[in-house]
């Protein structure tokens, strides 16, 4: 996951390939829930790994569930309908989960008042200001005992002990807030209806989000709960009922997601299709009806039992007007394709997004205004229009909110070179993915494509031991861009040269292992012919032999084309000696350390004695010098400053200290609005 303030995407302009989903947050939590509170052991494969699932795992396992994982594979033993172990207060802290706080609360307010029980429930500011209340006046008829701990209608909330339920007449419950109201009701219900007859729910106005209902009348299903109900308006639990586990259950990928590969794919699979993994369009999930609108607006799209597969049809796009009442979550990305729409698209009955994990209608208003868009925004509806033109659209910086939707609807913006534009977009705070997708933008930039020169580059060049690839390593982190280590491509060289006995005068020999050099990166671990040699690349030795490879125009020329193949979506941290001047000359930022040998040196020392290995200060210091004059006078690509070149002093700074310098002055470069 791109844990990090801000993510920069360059203008993208292609996608192809194959993405694979991960697991429905809505089946994932809903499934958790059922199997926690069902008598036996539940195998729930390809469960959804985020920041809401572990909210919930982590608050079953409190209440007294046993939690296991293995891999794709989670086992659920539930604790069969009962409170009754529970001997002390428990506060449970479920952050912005609101798949989690909803049903959670109507479970724990019923099974507390027939097995007693005190129970708080939280979370972060935001859910605080998530409205609750009218789940709790249904429960409170039920007899329920349930204190605000702040502000009514609001979590934070005490559940306790007291009174007796009453399931005899109906429960009423209003439907026009939030479908997870009702959905968490009728999860709760079947846990008190031993006694007496069928318990009835009857819906007060009009039911939004119908297909999150239908999906939670499904899954009761699956653990043995048949609700009958009357056009989704009213719904009765029969008597006795009682949660079983189904043994095995398998969560489908993620229909809200696959809303913005299908997007993507409507924009840019023009070369080859889009292919989609882990949902098709038999899925159980409301939003799987996405596809109708997308289709709508142009894109080609066909499926199977477990795949989707997507070319752009009509372009541009085709504005368009829908209620959104079916698939609320999905509407979001049909706001982002209206950027590549030709005239104003209007999205309607979508009231519940201010009630989400931000205001969603106020936040996707502003953010798609900063890109140049002509937006209306009302209590339950949007209207947006694409910029004028492609000189209108701005390099905009944007907020997320810290949601989940919004960081990934807004990451589609970057695809306007395809209406002639040219900007990237800055996003703060993309680690919200981690949500529902913690994948996200690795996973997008696995399909999308772009220009070379759309990926922009920071070249930190500087002589030996100047730690410009720790510095290198540090920005890369910051920035969530790759990074490619030059010297470690020659000293894999030179340890390849080693290994195969290869004299360092026989220069079509030392050409031949560059050019063939089977090697590759997964993140500070390189391997060479399948074998980690992070640690062998650095001993002195193979240090040396690389200095003088490095110089051979062969070796350089046969290691060019691989030091260019690093330059991938969202953007490479390139360190070395030349990286500014021969290997990546249109670099946006160009960075040359100018620490002295003394101080290199030192630094030098201090790693080899922390290390064990014996060095003396002053041979250091006379060898980096030697290879700096060695370096500097050599005929091909010598050590110096490219002409553009920010001098960066690191002598007397800390890698952090250093990096905090570099990113200043990407940010000066990048201009962001």
């Amino acid at each position: 996951m791109y844990d990090i303030a801000q993510l920069d995407v360059p203008p993208l302009r292609r996608v192809a390939g194959t993405v694979r989903l991960p697991g429905s947050k809505s089946i994932s939590n809903r499934v958790l829930l059922l199997a926690g509170l069902a008598e036996g052991r539940t195998e729930i494969h390809d469960l959804l790994d985020s920041d809401d699932t572990r909210v919930m795992l982590q608050a079953l396992r409190r209440l007294g569930c046993g939690i296991a994982t293995d891999g794709g594979l989670t086992t659920v033993t539930g604790i069969g309908g009962s409170l009754r172990h529970l001997r002390a207060p428990l506060a449970l802290h479920l952050g912005n989960a609101g798949t989690a706080m909803r049903p959670l609360a109507a479970a724990l307010a019923l099974l507390a008042t027939r097995d007693g029980g005190e129970i708080e429930l939280s979370g972060v500011a935001r859910m605080h200001e998530r409205p609750i209340g009218d789940l709790v006046d249904a429960l409170r008829q039920l007899g329920a005992q349930i204190d605000y701990l702040d502000h009514d209608g609001f979590p934070p909330l005490r559940i306790r002990a007291g009174g007796a339920l009453h399931t005899e007449r109906p429960i009423r419950v209003r439907g026009d807030v939030s479908s997870q109201f009702l959905s968490a009701l009728l999860l709760a219900l079947p846990l008190v209806s031993g006694g007496g007859g069928p318990i009835t729910v009857e819906v007060d106005g009009e039911l939004i989000s119908r297909p999150y209902v239908e999906l939670t009348l499904a899954l009761l299903q699956r653990f043995g709960i048949t609700v009958q109900h009357q056009d989704l308006q009213r719904f009765v639990i029969p008597a006795g009922s009682r949660y079983r586990a189904p043994a095995r259950i398998h969560v489908e990928g993620d229909a809200s997601s696959a809303s913005y590969f299908i997007a993507a794919g409507a924009i840019a699979a023009v070369e080859a299709p889009l292919r989609i993994e882990g949902v098709g369009l038999d899925s159980i999930q409301g939003d799987i009806r996405f596809i109708d609108a997308a289709r709508a607006m142009g894109a080609q799209v066909t499926g199977g039992a477990s795949w989707i597969e997507v070319r752009r049809g009509a372009w541009p796009l085709a504005a368009t007007t829908l209620d959104c009442n079916h698939m609320p979550d999905a509407a979001m990305t049909l706001a982002a394709m209206a950027l590549y729409a030709e005239g104003r698209t209007r999205l309607t009955r979508i009231g519940s997004w201010r009630v989400k994990e931000t205001d969603r209608i106020a936040a996707m208003a502003a953010e798609l205004r900063k890109l140049g868009a002509s937006v209306v925004d009302g209590a339950d509806f949007i209207e947006v229009e694409p910029p004028a033109s492609p000189g209108a659209w701005r390099r905009a910086t944007l907020h997320t909110y810290d949601d989940h939707r919004m960081a990934m609807c807004l990451s589609l913006a970057a695809f306007n070179p395809l209406l002639g534009a040219r900007v990237a977009v800055r996003l703060l705070d993309p680690r919200c993915v981690g949500k529902t997708f913690p994948e996200y933008f690795e996973t997008l930039f696995g399909v999308a494509q772009t220009d070379a020169a759309d990926i922009p580059v920071i070249a930190v060049d500087g002589p030996t031991a100047s730690g410009k690839g720790t510095l290198a390593a540090e920005v890369a982190a910051r920035l969530g861009w790759h990074q490619l280590d030059s010297g470690a491509l020659y000293r894999a060289t030179a340890l390849a040269a080693m290994r195969a006995g290869v004299a360092s005068s026989d220069v079509d020999a030392l050409e031949r292992l560059a050019a063939g050099l089977a090697l590759r990166f997964d993140g500070d671990r390189a391997y060479l012919d399948g074998v980690d040699v992070s640690a062998a690349l650095r001993h002195e030795a193979v240090g040396a032999l690389a200095s003088h490879v490095s110089a051979l125009p062969a070796v350089r020329q046969a290691l060019h084309a691989r030091q260019l193949s690093f330059r991938r979506v969202p953007g490479l941290v390139a360190d070395g000696r030349d990286m500014g001047t021969v290997v990546f000359p249109d670099a946006t930022l160009k960075v040359f350390l100018t620490a002295s040998a003394a101080m290199r040196a030192e630094r030098r020392h201090k790693q080899l004695m922390a290390k064990g290995i014996s060095a003396k200060l002053d041979a250091l210091r006379a060898d980096l010098e030697a290879r700096d004059v060695r370096d500097m006078q050599r005929a091909v690509s010598p050590l110096k400053p490219a002409q553009d070149a920010l001098l960066l002093d690191n002598s007397s700074l800390t890698v952090e200290q250093s990096a905090d310098r570099v990113l200043q002055w990407w940010n000066e470069r990048s201009a962001f609005d």
